[in-house]
């Protein structure tokens, strides 16, 4: 991916909830800018958000959603609160990422047929955006969220259940376009991958969110290789309260993440 060679402002914007808070508000913006890179991130945040509440705000065209922006001049902004028709109006994007409620991820049947309404929507108002989706990750074995029992309160289950909607995912994107085909932001992949090394099942501060050190570190590394196209492992950025070890584990696992689904698109570790 070269498209930071012909574009001087990378355009980002996330229909998405507090997953997407965490993948992209904190620590995308600095990543980007120790590279010399300019972003410019626009999350559509609605706490628990599922696909099928974004497509029902989208038909009535409700201004539900607390709009934040961040960029190298300024970290963070939120705005005005804004309708997810206002937000693909008012600008051109680079990229525009859909995700589904972590409590709905790896349930197939709640995916159809929101999706495929907001992903009409998005191809019809910014055509030449690339379509993207953000896995998002299981939550941690000793999680307390009511809705962890529907994968009987197992990660792994709850993993392999988010993978097999994945695909699902790539199916109904790949077959309603040869052309423009998805790209996969494997956040869930790299979370799985960083619970694999010493770190542990330690990148959830809640259970489910990421906790504000190197899980949102590890999510944002996805985000920053997918725009970039470049290796997080040559970033020099790390977060202030990080150790190297964890700087160096979060970036292998986001990277190994990133590679292995390049490798095979329908590859969903």
């Amino acid at each position: 991916m070269k498209l930071i060679s012909i574009i001087l402002v990378i355009r980002v914007l996330c229909i998405g909830n507090s997953f997407s808070w965490d993948a992209v508000e904190q620590e995308l913006v600095p990543l980007c800018a120790a590279k010399g890179v300019e972003v410019e991130v626009h999350n559509l945040y609605y706490g628990g958000c599922s696909l099928q509440q974004h497509a029902q705000f989208l038909l009535k065209d409700t201004a539900a959603y607390s709009h934040r922006v961040c960029t190298n001049a300024c970290p963070r902004i939120i705005k005005d609160t804004i309708s997810l028709r206002q937000a693909l109006r008012n600008g051109q994007y680079d990229f525009i990422s859909l995700q589904q409620a972590s409590h709905d991820s790896g349930i197939r049947a709640s995916y159809e047929p929101w999706l495929t309404m907001l992903i009409d929507t998005v191809r019809a108002y910014q055509p030449d955006a690339q379509l993207c989706w953000m896995q998002t990750w299981a939550y941690s074995r000793d999680a307390q969220h009511p809705a962890y029992p529907r994968y009987h309160s197992n990660q792994q289950e709850m993993w392999d259940s988010i993978q097999a909607c994945t695909r699902y995912v790539q199916t109904i994107v790949n077959r309603q376009s040869v052309n423009r085909q998805l790209v996969m932001v494997p956040c869930g992949a790299a979370i799985q991958n960083a619970r694999s090394t010493k770190l542990g099942d330690t990148l959830c501060r809640d259970g489910y969110h990421l906790n504000y050190v190197y899980g949102r570190y590890t999510a944002a590394c996805v985000w920053y290789e997918i725009l970039t196209g470049r290796d997080v492992r040559r970033n020099p950025y790390r977060h202030s309260r990080m150790t190297r070890t964890q700087q160096r584990l979060t970036q292998r696992a986001a990277h190994q993440a990133v590679k292995e689904q390049n490798s095979d698109p329908m590859q969903v570790k």
